[in-house]
C-alpha cells in the first residue's frame, strides 16, 4: 500500500494523530495489498481475559457435556477464518492491562497500562470508533461489565485514567455513539454519583431510548440511538443468571449482540460494533472455573448470534480475539483428570456466590452442606475448617482488583482443585500470546503473527479508510 498517503489520510481524519511510522505495523502488514472486497461493517469481538487454556476449557466442557463443538472452534474446524497468534504487549509492561490493549486497537499506538489512548507526554491518538463514526458509519459497544469500562472506552474516548468512570460515561453521550449497552448505573443516576448529575437525562436530551432491563431489548426503536444500562456494577455471571430468577430480568451478550446489530445493519454507512465478554476477565482474577466456563460459553453464543448475521450479510468483517490472557487456567494429567473435569456440570453457581453466602457464624456441618449442595464437593473437616477461617478473621484477607469484599477465592480454588484437576497460575494478567480470528471481507489481510496495534490498521485497511 501507499503508506504516505494512508497516513496522511489517518492524520486529517482524525485530526489529533501523532504519528510514530516505527511503530506502525509489527510485520509484513506493512506491504499487505488492499483487501479483494471492502468490509462495510465490522464487528470486534474481545473475550476479555481469555488464556488459550480458558478457550480450550471451554470448548471441552462443551464437547463433554453439552455434546457439540464450540462456535469458535467450528470456525476453525470448518476453515472459516484467518487464524494468528498476537502479542498483547503495553508500552510499560509486557503484561498489558484492558486500557493499555484496548488502546492498541482502539488508537493504533501502544500507551502505558491504565490510560486510555494517551502517550506519554500527553498525545492523544483517535480513538477508532470516532474515527469510522467520521465517515457515517454508526458505532456501538455491548459489554457484560460497565459500558464505561476500559475495554469500551479503548476504543472510543481519551482519557489520561480507565478509572474515570464519571467522565466516560459524559463522553459518550458529548460524541454521540449510536449504541453503547452494559452495566454501571452508579456512573449514570444522579442518586449514585457523588456529583449528583443526571447523565441519563443528558442522553434523553440528545435523542437517546434509554433501556434499563433484558424486556426493553423487544421494544426498542430501530434507527433512535440506544443506551441500555441493565445493572448497578457489571451484569451478572452467566451460570448465576441462569440459575437465579431474579437475575434473569438482565439480558445476555448474546441478546445485547443481536440488538445492537438489528439497530445499526440497514445503515448505508455500515456499522462497527465491539461486542465484549468482559466477566471472563473477572472470573479469572477470582480463579472461579464455573464462572470463567460458562462466561466464555456466552461468549461463544454471541460468536453464533455475530455469525448467524455475517455469513447472511457478506459484507462484514467479523474479528474474534481477546486482548490479554489471565491466570492461564488448564487442566492438570492424571487418571481421573476427565472424570474430574467434567464434574465441574455439577456446580449450580459461581464461587463469588458461594463465598458470599458464608458468614462467621456458620459451623463445620454447615459449611460442609452448603458446598456439597453448590459444587457436589465432599469437604474435609480440615479444609471446612480453612475456609471457615478467612470468615473468623484468623487468616489473612485475600485481596484483588474485583475482589473488594476480600473472599478467599485462591483457598476455595485450590480445594476445587484436587476435586476438578484445574490449575492456576496466578489471579492476574498475563503476558502470553493469544488467539485471533478474521472471517469475512479482510479476513485475508491477517498475517499468521501479529502486535495488538496491528488490528486498527487492519480494521482501517479493511473498510478502504
Amino acid at each position: 500500500m501507499n503508506r504516505r498517503k494512508f497516513l496522511k489520510g489517518s492524520a486529517l481524519l482524525s485530526g489529533l494523530f501523532t504519528l510514530n511510522p516505527s511503530d506502525f505495523l509489527a510485520n509484513s502488514t506493512k506491504e499487505i495489498p488492499d483487501p479483494g472486497k471492502k468490509a462495510k461493517n465490522i464487528i470486534f469481538m474481545i473475550s476479555d481475559g481469555m488464556s488459550s487454556g480458558t478457550l480450550a476449557m471451554a470448548n471441552l466442557y462443551s464437547q463433554n457435556i453439552l455434546g457439540k463443538n464450540g462456535n469458535w472452534m467450528n470456525l476453525y474446524l470448518e476453515n472459516k477464518v484467518s487464524r494468528a497468534l498476537m502479542d498483547t504487549a503495553s508500552a510499560s509492561s509486557i503484561v498489558t492491562d484492558s486500557a493499555a490493549a484496548s488502546s492498541s486497537f482502539g488508537g493504533g499506538y501502544r500507551v502505558k497500562n491504565g490510560v486510555l489512548n494517551m502517550g506519554a507526554n500527553g498525545e492523544k491518538y483517535v480513538p477508532i470508533w470516532q474515527k469510522f463514526k467520521k465517515t457515517g458509519k454508526k458505532t456501538g459497544c455491548v459489554t457484560t461489565v460497565t459500558i464505561t469500562h476500559a475495554t469500551p472506552a479503548g476504543f472510543c474516548v481519551n482519557s489520561d485514567s480507565r478509572n474515570a468512570e464519571n467522565e466516560i460515561a459524559e463522553m459518550y453521550a458529548e460524541i454521540g455513539f449510536d449504541v453503547m449497552m452494559g452495566g454501571g448505573d452508579e456512573f449514570f443516576n444522579p442518586l449514585k454519583r457523588k456529583d449528583k448529575k443526571d447523565i441519563y437525562s443528558l442522553y434523553k436530551q440528545k435523542g437517546y431510548q434509554v433501556l434499563k432491563n433484558r424486556a426493553d431489548l423487544k421494544t426498542a426503536e430501530k434507527g433512535k440511538k440506544v443506551l441500555g444500562v441493565f445493572n448497578s456494577g457489571a451484569l451478572p455471571y452467566s451460570i448465576d443468571r441462569t440459575s437465579i430468577p431474579e437475575l434473569q430480568q438482565m439480558p445476555s451478550l448474546a441478546e445485547m449482540a443481536q440488538t445492537a446489530i438489528h439497530q445499526m445493519k440497514d445503515h448505508k454507512e455500515g456499522f462497527v460494533l465491539q461486542i465484549e465478554g468482559g466477566k471472563v476477565d473477572w472470573a479469572a482474577h477470582a480463579n472461579d472455573i464455573s464462572a470463567l466456563i460458562h462466561d466464555q460459553l456466552a461468549f461463544d453464543e454471541a460468536i453464533k448470534t455475530v455469525m448467524d448475521f455475517a455469513e447472511k450479510d457478506q459484507n462484514t468483517l467479523v474479528i474474534i480475539t481477546t486482548d490479554h490472557g489471565n491466570a492461564n487456567p488448564g487442566t492438570i494429567y492424571g487418571p481421573d483428570a476427565t472424570k474430574n473435569f467434567n464434574s465441574i456440570s455439577d456446580y449450580r453457581y459461581t464461587n463469588e456466590y458461594i463465598l458470599n453466602a458464608i458468614h462467621p457464624e456458620f459451623n463445620i456441618q454447615q459449611m460442609k452442606d452448603w458446598i456439597y449442595e453448590t459444587n457436589k464437593i465432599r469437604l474435609a473437616d480440615d479444609e471446612a475448617k480453612h475456609l471457615l477461617s478467612f470468615y473468623s478473621g484468623l487468616e489473612k484477607q485475600e485481596a484483588g482488583l474485583y475482589n473488594y469484599k476480600k473472599l478467599p477465592f485462591k483457598a476455595y480454588s485450590e480445594i476445587q482443585k484436587k476435586h476438578n484437576s484445574v490449575g492456576w497460575i496466578s489471579m492476574d494478567h498475563s503476558g502470553d500470546y493469544v488467539e485471533a480470528a478474521f472471517y469475512g471481507p479482510g479476513k485475508e489481510l491477517l498475517p499468521p503473527f501479529i502486535k495488538n496495534t496491528d488490528l486498527h490498521y487492519l480494521m482501517l485497511k479493511a473498510a478502504q479508510i
